[in-house]
């Protein structure tokens, strides 16, 4: 768990290390205009979302944890040449590799946290790796305030930011291929030990890792209807986040406050993070109930966004409390990671599975940074309005759309799973059922054994 702590963490760190160097005369250095500035948080994403499914081809071909060492020791590489970047074009090639890399870590996590842990011990284990965004906040917040005293000739703070935060992340990568094992049959632990980590996952019916490339469980994948129900969720969920975790910086500032003060007022936005991932994960292990938790984070956002885009232009401390707020809605996806964990089974359709639901998560976040627009700085009125998005010029007393659409959708994802539960429960009653030896690690998908169950 801390080796996959530390990938998130760094993955979340790196890709928003330009937030902080935005407010650390990353602009004026490196002379880009506003415009600029926001394509480059919106380019990580678009090639985020072109490797997913290279990526998920190369975790089933080669070993998972080796796999992801590599990627993350490479993207390590590229963060230490970002501090050499003088220009927009040199900017751009970096967030382009950036991207490249980074893609595979979420789903490479995914993987591994389901060969190790029954579907109950799930939620807390993704909260645990993911609690690297909330983290990863309050470290880049402290890097970014003490790296702003420092004064040399030869970097500026901004450049001697990324190249010590990159060389650690490649140490990281490195720890990760010797340390990490790629699946229980692969570790460290004794035989008897091996066989009673495999054992005891039996219940989760979703078998534990298979090398070979399985066309008809792609194709499965695609005609799930909670795969795009996942989707829908996992896309409007992540338009604010989008807006949040790229210009949180940029936002704070514009509420009035110097570069040092934006970086410290930054580090509530991580408490808050830790929190929401902490108690929503616990309880979705605890009590089985991941759709209920996802819901009840996407209120305090709804609230949050609201404050950001209609308080008075004075009222700093609502607005910054309103920022703090939003960070509740990223919480929500360990809970999505986790549901993809738990509900797919097949190794392949559960790699292809991860794919689309990173896939996902990159739209959500390229149509985020899009309401940055340079005509609407500094305010980024439009930008609020995506984060609490309402219709007209007076605030409708409709719920905010993206977070609202979100909610509705998981209901309906819950009410798919009870439904389809009690079909196939009605079928083992009618005797339409019969047990079959070892299928728990027989590579079958959720839909073609008819045992699974989906937790909800």
């Amino acid at each position: 768990m801390p080796l996959m702590w530390g990938c998130y963490c760094l993955q979340y760190l790196d890709k928003t290390l330009i937030n902080y160097a935005n407010v650390m005369g990353l602009q004026q250095d490196a002379n880009i205009t506003k415009g600029q500035f926001s394509n480059l948080a919106l380019i990580f994403y678009v090639t985020y979302l072109a490797f997913e499914f290279p990526h998920g081809y190369g975790m089933q071909r080669f070993p998972t944890a080796k796999y992801l060492g590599s990627m993350v020791a490479l993207w390590g590489v590229i963060v230490t040449v970002t501090a050499a970047c003088k220009n927009y074009g040199a900017l751009v090639t970096t967030r382009v590799l950036l991207g490249v890399f980074e893609s595979a870590v979420a789903p490479s996590l995914i993987l591994i946290t389901s060969m190790w842990y029954k579907r109950n011990e799930q939620p807390p284990r993704v909260g645990i790796w993911y609690l690297g965004t909330g983290t990863g906040t309050i470290i880049g917040s402290l890097i970014s305030f003490g790296f702003q005293h420092y004064d040399s000739n030869t970097f500026t703070s901004w450049q001697i930011m990324f190249l010590v935060v990159g060389l650690v992340t490649v140490c990281v990568g490195i720890l990760v291929v010797f340390l990490l094992p790629d699946n229980p049959m692969k570790s460290r632990l004794t035989h008897e030990e091996k066989v009673w980590a495999i054992e005891r996952l039996r219940e989760n019916m979703t078998g534990i890792e298979n090398k070979h490339m399985k066309f008809s469980q792609v194709l499965e994948c695609l005609r799930d209807p909670q795969t795009w129900l996942l989707s829908l969720i996992t896309i409007s969920s992540n338009v604010p986040n989008g807006a949040v975790s790229s210009f949180q910086a940029t936002l704070i500032k514009g509420f009035g406050y110097d570069s040092k003060h934006t970086a410290l007022l930054q580090i509530p936005s991580g408490a808050v993070s830790i929190v929401a991932i902490l108690s929503a994960t616990y309880l979705a292990g605890r009590f089985n109930q991941r759709g209920i938790q996802l819901v009840l984070l996407l209120i305090p956002g709804m609230l949050g966004g609201a404050l950001m885009a209609f308080l008075p232009a004075g009222n700093k401390a609502g607005k910054l409390i309103g920022n703090y707020l939003t960070n509740a809605i990223g919480s929500t996806l360990p809970l999505l990671y986790s549901w993809v964990a738990a509900n797919y089974a097949g190794h392949t359709k559960k790699v292809t599975m991860n794919a689309i639901l990173l896939m996902s998560f990159c739209l959500g976040n390229i149509i985020g940074p899009l309401s940055f627009t340079p005509a609407s700085a500094p305010d980024y009125i439009p930008a609020k309005i995506t984060i609490g998005k309402f219709q007209g010029e007076h605030v409708s007393s409709k719920p905010i759309v993206t977070c609202a659409f979100a909610a509705c959708v998981t209901i309906v994802l819950q009410f798919y799973y009870i439904r389809e539960n009690k079909r196939r429960d009605g079928l083992k009653a009618a005797g339409d059922l019969g047990h079959i030896h070892d299928i728990e690690f027989s590579d079958r998908t959720d839909r073609e054994n008819k045992e699974f169950r989906y937790r909800l």
